[in-house]
């Protein structure tokens, strides 16, 4: 679910064309990213974000806003897809591989939505004011809340790139977080009830921003899991943790997870 909000929201930066990255260069900046360079991941998409924007458009013979077009959010998981299953010895260029990836997932995008949307003409609302101006109550209404959404939109990406780079220091990719999340609900809901301990406890909230780890021995101490089940979901309890933790308004809203201030103490989550 996150990887889904942070592709929404995430806006474009303009770091270089990459039209003018050696097709050499990019390929062997992919095998760095396969053999484990998680910085590296990160800096290429963000790089390529006008390539994949270009690669969408064409697409859907459209201009495509990444801040609010789900295709674009289609087309930057497909770009990170290619990333990992490509093969230098594919006799393919990288570019040629994520362009192939990108269509297909977009194909596969459109045959699910199949929208079928039928609407008035904006004309049909128009009115007259005092003055006999005529103006149009719908067109305004939608100014407004487009105004609402593009600042809404802002704080959510400036939300989404501080927990990305927060996760970072753990070595933990943003990409990363889609499939390590639990595929069922309880599952779910039991992490986000011991992030909610690790949060209430400042011993321990303390030790996971100093030394960038989770502490799983003292973890064992208060909540009825396993250390087998906290290794293997370490990755996922550190972003539900500093989310909790931090000033992750949005990103705490879209997961439906209350703040701690407001659980109550949570004694009853287990």
């Amino acid at each position: 679910m996150l990887l889904v909000l942070f592709k929404k929201f995430l806006g474009r930066r303009e770091a270089f064309h990459p039209a003018q990255d050696n097709s050499d260069i990019i390929e062997e900046k992919v095998v760095q990213i396969q053999e484990g360079d998680l910085k590296l991941r990160n800096q290429v998409i963000t790089d390529y974000q006008p390539y994949i924007a270009k690669v969408t458009s064409r697409f859907c013979k459209r201009y495509i806003d990444p801040a609010h077009d789900d295709e674009y959010s289609i087309a930057l998981n497909a770009f990170n897809e290619a990333i990992n299953k490509f093969s230098a010895d594919s006799g393919t260029s990288f570019l040629s591989f994520a362009e192939t990836v990108i269509r297909r997932r977009l194909i596969d995008y459109v045959r699910k939505e199949q929208r079928f949307s039928k609407q008035l003409p904006y004309s049909s609302f128009e009115v007259e004011d005092e003055e006999e101006s005529v103006i149009n109550p719908v067109e305004i209404h939608q100014a407004v809340e487009q105004f609402e959404n593009d600042r809404s939109a802002e704080e959510r990406r400036q939300e989404i790139m501080e927990l990305q780079r927060s996760l970072l220091d753990f070595g933990i990719s943003f990409f990363e977080l889609p499939e390590i999340s639990p595929k069922h609900e309880d599952s779910r809901k039991m992490l986000f009830a011991i992030g909610r301990k690790l949060v209430e406890d400042s011993a321990m909230i303390e030790s996971i921003k100093t030394k960038k780890m989770l502490p799983i021995k003292e973890l064992l101490d208060v909540v009825q899991v396993s250390r087998k089940t906290l290794e293997r979901h370490r990755k996922y309890l550190i972003a539900i943790t500093l989310i909790l933790e931090g000033p992750y308004t949005y990103l705490r809203e879209y997961l439906h997870i209350p703040a701690v201030s407001e659980e109550g103490g949570g004694e009853d989550d287990e």
